[in-house]
């Protein structure tokens, strides 16, 4: 459409869509947000909303939809996580006082990484922003805009950046724009729900990073935050930065300095031990249900649960800072009337650290004050219950600060019920404001104070029929009739004649008019300003309120935790610096919670790195042999967070890593069978486990054919041994229980069953020694396979285990005329039958001797 024939404000619209391209942009018409042409084609889909028209000019009309700006928040939310941008377009002055045109600017734009709406944000998990650079080492950057976590880490390989990207979900990624497809093909393909969005490659400057971090927190080096062990990741913090002046400037004003966090500090899950061990998503739906954190969230605030989560994901590797976390447990443990005090406070505290960073971004309203004065009022009854205690008991109580001032500035100027929108007035309590409470009072005692100056003007005049009166045309007078007219005092001016009276006015009668007629909108106006004046007073104390929120949430945890012990009955694991482990009656934190009381059967676990450093386990399927190797990975990486855990004693040296190679899966999405995932993951077990890492391997080798898979299973065994790592391989290669016999430290055990006649009883118990069988026809038979076919199964079970090869099965009773199950001969005999012998040369004949022979030879017949 030509822009001549635009209307104006279509022509604004185009001037304003023109710099934001690649957003669906919500422009400010009245009390809707509008969205036009292609914008509104695709958001009416997504939204569910009606697609209508308008006139643009020149008679042609536009496709259009729109949604309130009261409640746009989830409309936003829908947009963006079907991966788009909203530019919110708003009027930037009053319509009121606007000449022509109301002016409009874009000022925020949301995206995927950027959204801070409280009711769109899970509120027990980070909402993560990430920006990716690279040189020598990836350089990755991780802002959680709505919390104001704010961190920075370097990472030396690619498996090392897919398995953090893995690990922190991060719903949008900044990548240069030129970034490598091979990479971003596989970001995509651990995280298909990510959104991968390109910027200027400039903005990925080690230089620009210094400039940045020196301008925004008034440092002269990076290293004074701690990041000179990680140059690579000061071109990931510009690039975040930049993307915030870009989108979300008011983010810059109060933006938390960036932290270095490094994952040696951390113990090591890559992608497939998160997702096997089902830490904080379940393999079935990919919710929280029956997960590790579903068991240990007890916690009653936002904080306590991000918390929480944090620790599952990043279980610690430092033996002190175990043990303080241990420390602090077993006193909230062993003094329980303190834990419920504190419980009960905690319960009553809301989100500090999300509605402080709202107040920063300037989009709280009152009720996020009302709810972060709620949380600074339960602070001191925290520090109260808290006094007297050590260690990181009193850490938290000295990080929860101070903020008995902002608290009563609160209490004062604040109702304490209060409207949505800060500027529908309401909100502002009598005594804060001279001129507002004059106002409030001129409002509502109108006529009171109409029928005093009545009453005083008649006896300063002595005109006893003066009257006030009020009309919409010439608004408040005072009515004099002709016969009093010499009685009007000097200050009275006329203002209307009558036939039998006129009408005056007085500058009282004036300001009051004024006053009374402006009063509702100067209310207003004037609650807006003290409420602005009140956010900006939380504002200022950001960092305060966050590092109270960061504590706060800390202590949910711990409290968390301490609840988990003593209603499961953990117990405390001690945490050595040498390596080995030793689980008594351990018990599966999940599967006990699952299970009926008391149907859970525990098992003891030992790994020495001398005497028994690999388990080789045997069983039957569904004996429970997944379970033990599952339950004694997540009872060590709850001892590494500081957890209690399910057993009646437990020792764990510390580890570096925990790897899980557990379960059968396919990624068809990356080309990858089976066989070929279980390969590379053990792979990746192979080439960086270590004397520290805990490895649990199921069923390595089942994929391929039976001598295969046993050759590898065997091959992977042996390396693993000569690596010292401590590991749970169960197999149902019975042959891999030689292995105890030729290494010194491979010991077998297997899980018990009891024979009842042709079916197996399972007892889930852990015992030494091998299996005696793998009871597959059992578990057959259980699993409902026809009774034909089980008695098949064992026919020609008895034949192998009789003559120890499958080219002399039987062949089925009830099928005489049917070739053998595995007939060697087949091939043979098909290549015979597809020749003509008369057309054959003596030389094709001579070649075919030979071919049958080789065969014969090769195929041992």
């Amino acid at each position: 459409m030509a822009m001549q024939k635009l209307t104006p404000m279509f022509r604004q619209y185009f001037e304003i869509k023109r710099r934001y391209p690649h957003c669906i942009l919500f422009f400010r018409l009245g009390d809707f947000y509008e969205m036009f042409f292609e914008d509104a084609e695709k958001a009416a889909g997504i939204l569910n909303i009606a697609l209508t028209s308008r006139e643009a000019g020149g008679g042609k009309r536009v496709p259009m939809c729109g949604v309130p700006v009261s409640n746009a928040a989830p409309y936003i939310r829908k947009l963006v996580e079907a991966g788009h941008r909203v530019a919110i377009c708003e009027q930037v002055e009053d319509p009121r006082e606007a000449k022509g045109l109301v002016k409009r600017e874009v000022i925020r734009v949301v995206t995927p990484g950027l959204f801070v709406d409280l009711e769109g944000l899970s509120e027990k998990e980070s909402h993560y922003l990430c920006a990716l650079s690279q040189g020598k080492r990836f350089g990755l950057s991780v802002l959680d805009l709505s919390t104001g976590d704010f961190r920075v880490t370097a990472l030396e390989d690619e498996n090392e950046l897919l398995n953090e990207i893995f690990r922190l979900e991060p719903r949008e990624l900044l990548l240069p724009e030129e970034k490598e497809e091979a990479l971003t093909k596989k970001l995509k393909e651990v995280l298909p729900r990510l959104h991968l969005t390109r910027v200027a490659p400039e903005w990925f400057s080690e230089k620009r990073g210094r400039e940045l971090i020196s301008e925004l927190f008034g440092v002269a080096d990076p290293a004074g935050f701690g990041l000179s062990e990680i140059p690579e990741a000061l071109p990931a913090v510009a690039a975040i930065i930049e993307y915030l002046r870009e989108n979300e400037k008011e983010a810059l004003n109060r933006l938390s300095s960036p932290k270095p966090y490094f994952l040696g500090n951390y113990l090591i899950l890559d992608e497939p031990t998160k997702r096997n061990l089902e830490l904080v998503r379940n393999q079935f739906d990919g919710t929280g249900r029956f997960t590790l954190l579903w068991v240990l969230d007890h916690t009653k605030t936002p904080m306590g649960g991000r918390t929480l989560r944090h620790w599952i994901l990043y279980p610690l590797r430092d033996l002190s800072a175990i043990r303080e976390r241990q420390e602090a447990v077993r006193y909230l443990l062993e003094n329980p009337d303190l834990r419920g005090a504190l419980s009960r406070a905690l319960s009553r505290v809301t989100d500090m650290e999300r509605l402080t960073t709202r107040c920063t971004l300037k989009l709280s309203g009152p009720r996020d004050l009302v709810a972060l004065r709620q949380a600074l009022s339960v602070i001191p009854e925290i520090k109260e219950y808290l006094t007297g205690t050590e260690g990181l008991l009193f850490s938290i109580r000295e990080r929860l600060g101070d903020f008995s001032t902002l608290y009563e500035k609160l209490v004062r100027i604040l109702l304490e019920e209060v409207p949505a929108s800060p500027k529908e007035g309401g909100l502002v309590r009598p005594g804060v404001h001279v001129e507002l409470d004059e106002l409030r009072d001129l409002k509502e005692n109108a006529l009171k104070y109409l029928a005093e100056l009545e009453a005083r003007e008649r006896q300063r005049t002595g005109i006893p029929n003066l009257r006030l009166g009020y009309n919409r045309v010439f608004g408040y007078y005072i009515e004099v009739t002709k016969s009093y007219l010499d009685r009007i005092p000097k200050d009275y001016l006329r203002k209307q004649t009558l036939t039998n009276a006129e009408r005056f006015i007085t500058p009282e009668l004036k300001e009051f008019e004024a006053k009374v007629l402006s009063a509702d909108e100067r209310i207003k106006e004037l609650e807006y300003e003290i409420f602005l004046e009140l956010r900006e007073a939380v504002a200022e104390e950001a960092e305060a309120l966050r590092q109270a929120g960061r504590a706060l949430g800390e202590l949910d945890a711990l409290l968390s935790l301490a609840e988990v012990a003593e209603k499961n009955d953990y117990v405390r694991p001690e945490i050595t610096e040498t390596p080995g482990i030793e689980i008594i009656e351990g018990r599966h934190p999940v599967l006990e919670k699952v299970l009926p009381v008391g149907n859970f059967v525990p098992n003891t676990v030992r790994l020495d790195p001398e005497e028994a450093r690999l388990l080789i386990i045997t069983g039957p399927n569904m004996a429970g042999k997944s379970t033990i190797l599952r339950q004694t990975a997540l009872i060590v990486l709850m001892a590494h967070l500081g957890s209690f855990v399910p057993a009646e004693s437990a020792r764990i040296g510390l580890c570096d890593r925990i790897f899980s190679r557990v379960g059968a899966s396919d990624e068809l999405s990356r080309g990858r069978s089976t066989f070929m995932v279980e390969m590379a993951e053990c792979a990746n077990i192979l080439n960086n486990a270590t004397e520290r890492s805990l490895v649990i391997l199921d069923e390595i080798g089942r994929g391929t054919s039976t001598y295969d898979g046993l050759a590898i299973a065997w091959a992977v065994a042996e390396y693993l041994h000569r690596k010292k790592a401590l590991t749970l391989f169960a197999t149902h290669y019975h042959e891999l229980t030689e292995l105890a016999r030729e290494l010194p430290a491979v010991k077998n055990y297997n899980v018990a069953v009891k024979e009842w006649g042709e079916e197996v009883v399972f007892l889930y118990r852990l015992q030494p020694g091998p299996a005696s069988e793998s009871y597959g026809i059992q578990v057959a038979a259980l699993a409902g396979l026809p009774r034909e076919v089980i008695e098949r199964a064992r026919e020609i079970l008895e034949d192998l285990e009789a003559k120890g090869n499958l080219h002399q099965v039987r062949k089925p009773k009830e099928s005489p005329k049917q070739l053998p199950l595995f007939d060697p001969y087949l091939p043979l005999k098909e290549k015979l039958l597809a020749l003509n012998p008369e057309e054959i040369t003596p030389r094709e004949a001579l070649n075919l001797v030979f071919e049958l022979r080789d065969f014969l030879v090769k195929s041992g017949l």
